[in-house]
């Protein structure tokens, strides 16, 4: 069998990598795209991106959603691994993963972007998912009603600030300098806002609480006064977003790629760094603006010169250059408002898109075996109701589904055996009417759905790819109980759902329950939960972040 190699690697998945992969699969490259978590990097956590051109009031998760599906279909391959070691030198560049595992390919485009920073003033770590927070569109819904601080003064602070006012009761950003440090126009967005108050020249001495964040002492930089914050009997809490800037995630390349002091890669105006065949593109370079519009410009840029480079060495080294993934056609320009219409157009009352419901059943196609959604309906219960709606619908999309709607209380053998605690409910059976241990409580719209969707396709067929030694670890599970706390409008939950419903659908003695952590406030209350995705393992443990499906093995294995 013939070694595997891609004319181009890239490492990490934000919108300089996705416009590089655009770019070179237009241009025939066998291209592959390698990201260890989710999709989007940066721009997937900002909520408003009013800058980028063409888009008014875009948001990052969709322009990334519509960028990912753009790169596919000019045929570039998307692989979830953690590159932990790179091999640049020699003509075939080497990327090796923490299994050992190798990629290979000729040219390669560094894209792996920033990390946000921490501040480290006292209690910023301890309390992490208990107040304080670092994705507004996770988590400004938890905090709905309650005061609101924003630390920093830069654009994502500003741009934040003015996201969560949807939520708090009011937003307090606090500034170390004088004055903001983005643009003007940005920065008169939180400036004029009514529900917004500025303090500059302030920082966070420390914070503390009882269980969640409950005080915050702040110090003036310039007089050494301090003031401070304690949260309502009422409110018992208030919420702090960290935007303190970011660090370039450029660890698998040092000491080959020459770094300048700060981590960043410095290249020419082609991308190139010191090593042939390698580029840089994205907000790990050095550069003056680090925005989503200069990163899909270096991506770009990236790839058409790795397309030069590649044809080049091809032609030295004699390798025949062949056509792998031809691009699919476009839609003429006349033809996209018609698409866009369609995108959008719904039967009155339904919870579908028409276009959803033709890409929903396309994937349900797939499915090989019976799956069924078991509805406990409360009819005194609105959002049972809603639910039901919701299920009805979903069951429609393939003969495969079936639907079994039982109401609450009429068959409690049947409630024990799906484990139900809580309501709206929502279970999956396999095709042997066994309970898979995935369950929903809320109403799994928004980005739930796709977890739907991945459960559905894991239990209806022979689901996702698993790595055989993973798969071995998930069977030798003994019995596990995972609750998920998601909010509606979180991009990073989705895939710890799906990973721990994954691990359940492999096992049936794991249960995985997707949370809706709105509609249950007790167990928000219960367990200190103030920010999402958040892992409740048998009861007891809770895990804030987001994770994947190893990690999540290895805290189920502790």
């Amino acid at each position: 069998m013939t070694e595997k190699i891609y004319d181009l690697a890239i490492i990490g998945a934000g919108a300089a990598a996705l416009s590089a992969g655009i770019y070179a699969g237009r241009s025939m490259l066998d291209t592959v795209i390698i990201e260890k978590g989710r999709i989007g990097g940066q721009t997937v956590t900002t909520s408003m991106i009013a800058n980028y051109p063409g888009i008014k009031d875009g948001n990052g998760p969709e322009i990334i959603e519509e960028m990912r599906e753009q790169a596919a279909s000019f045929g570039c391959e998307f692989v979830t691994k953690e590159i932990i070691e790179t091999k640049l030198s020699e003509n075939v560049k080497i990327l090796v993963d923490k299994n050992g595992q190798e990629i290979k390919a000729y040219s390669v485009i560094v894209a792996t972007g920033t990390s946000r920073n921490k501040i480290g003033f006292p209690g910023e770590v301890e309390f992490t998912g208990r107040g304080i927070a670092y994705c507004s569109t996770c988590d400004g819904e938890l905090f709905t009603g309650m005061d609101v601080f924003v630390l920093g003064g830069g654009f994502a602070a500003a741009e934040e600030s003015v996201y969560l006012t949807r939520y708090a009761k009011r937003v307090h950003m606090i500034i170390r300098e004088p004055d903001f440090t983005c643009a003007p126009a940005t920065a008169n967005l939180a400036k004029e806002h009514p529900n917004i108050d500025i303090t500059y020249n302030t920082e966070v001495k420390e914070i503390s609480g009882d269980g969640v964040l409950q005080k915050a002492v702040f110090v003036n930089n310039e007089t050494g006064e301090e003031t401070s914050f304690e949260a309502s009997e009422e409110d018992g809490s208030f919420g702090m977003f960290v935007f303190a800037g970011s660090s370039p995630n450029t660890t698998i390349v040092k000491g080959q790629v020459d770094l300048d002091s700060r981590g960043n890669v410095p290249t020419n105006d082609n991308m190139e760094t010191n090593l042939p065949g390698v580029y840089a593109a994205g907000d790990l370079r050095v550069k003056e603006l680090r925005q989503i519009v200069t990163a899909t410009a270096d991506g770009a840029i990236a790839a058409t010169k790795a397309q030069q480079y590649v044809e080049k060495l091809k032609e030295e080294l004699g390798i025949e250059v062949k056509v792998i993934a031809k691009p699919k056609e476009t839609k003429k320009a006349e033809e996209k408002p018609a698409k866009k219409e369609a995108s959008t157009q719904t039967t009155p009352g339904t919870w579908f898109p028409d276009a959803m419901k033709e890409q929903l059943k396309g994937i349900f196609a797939k499915l090989t075996k019976q799956v069924t959604l078991l509805h406990i309906l409360d009819v005194d219960n609105p959002k049972s109701v809603e639910l039901a709606s919701f299920v009805k619908e979903f069951s429609e999309l393939s003969d495969k589904l079936t639907l079994r709607s039982v109401v609450f209380g009429s068959d409690t053998a049947l409630e024990e055996k799906i484990q139900l605690t809580r309501m709206p409910s929502v279970a999956l059976l396999d095709s042997d009417d066994t309970f898979t241990g995935i369950k929903f409580s809320g109403i799994p719209s928004g980005h739930e759905l796709n977890s739907l969707v991945l459960a559905v396709y894991n239990v209806g067929s022979e689901g996702q790819e698993i790595d055989p030694g993973i798969k071995d670890r998930i069977q030798k599970l003994k019995t596990n109980k995972i609750e998920i706390c998601v909010s509606l409008t979180c991009h990073l939950c989705p895939d710890v759902v799906a990973a721990c419903q994954r691990i359940a659908s492999v096992n049936h003695n794991v249960t995985a329950e997707m949370i809706d952590t709105s509609l249950f406030p007790e167990l928000k209350k219960e367990k200190k939960i103030m920010s999402v995705p958040a892992m409740i393992i048998n009861d007891e443990k809770v895990i804030f972040g987001s994770k994947n499906i190893e990690e999540i093995l290895a805290e189920l294995e502790n």
